[in-house]
């Protein structure tokens, strides 16, 4: 087991970006997160909550704050005497979270095609051409995926459901972390690519029945490969 923080990154010299409309926990949670998602921070991973105060330096009522949230997000575990410990990847979630955004987003892209609303297509095919453009850079891969994460919120909005996708981005970690071990794969930055310009033709030609066709699709990919993603990455998984 890692028994410290050493993989945790603070942002701007060793504290958060403060915003005078967010509270310091909400920081320090999205930032741990990110961290935890991207496997920055690998299962197993000890979290000091001392230490994790003064790497953002904030108190530790915060960093008490944002651990409760992760807890909840089943994507931390907390012991006596302030320690928490980085859960592993749990198969019987993902399982859960993908059935939660499938359902989500078929219905968000049926709605779509059957009322389009211009801005939020415009918008999606916007973000589909900057993809395009990072398609097949490794480098890129950090952006390629906030890209990928905007084309699905850009969706929900259009149906004025973004809170939804907030909710459902909050319950989808242990998904998140297979979507990262996942995505470097060769092809698979195309394959996203095509699958987003699948939908988008979809909801553009009016067929609900389509749409939600190419977007269940286009979330199978990843769950298709899991068996393999698990066993090449075994001791990441409970």
């Amino acid at each position: 087991m890692k028994t410290s923080t050493g993989g945790l990154i603070a942002v701007q010299g060793g504290g958060i970006k403060t915003n005078a409309h967010v509270p310091a926990s909400a920081l320090v949670y999205e930032e741990i997160r990110r961290q935890i998602v991207s496997l920055t921070l690998l299962p197993e991973t000890t979290l000091v909550r001392a230490e994790l105060a003064d790497s953002f330096s904030v108190s530790q009522s915060p960093v008490r704050e944002a651990i409760m949230r992760l807890e909840q997000d089943g994507l931390v575990v907390s012991y006596p005497q302030s320690r928490t410990v980085v859960t592993k990847i749990d198969v019987a979630r993902i399982r859960e979270e993908h059935f939660l955004r499938v359902a989500a987003e078929c219905e968000a892209v049926r709605q779509l095609a059957e009322a389009p609303e211009t801005g939020a297509v415009i918008k999606a095919k916007g973000i589909v051409k900057m993809q395009e453009a990072l398609v097949g850079d490794i480098e890129q891969i950090d952006l390629f995926k906030q890209l990928d994460e905007s084309f699905h919120a850009a969706l929900f909005n259009g149906v004025n459901q973004s809170n939804l996708h907030l909710q459902i981005t909050a319950r989808s970690g242990h998904l998140e972390r297979v979507r990262t071990l996942d995505l470097p794969r060769a092809g698979k930055m195309f394959s996203v690519l095509e699958g987003h310009k699948a939908v988008i033709a979809a909801i553009q030609s009016g067929d609900g029945y389509e749409a939600t066709t190419q977007m269940r699709q286009h979330l199978s990919g990843t769950m298709e490969r899991l068996p393999q993603i698990i066993a090449e990455n075994k001791d990441l998984f409970s």
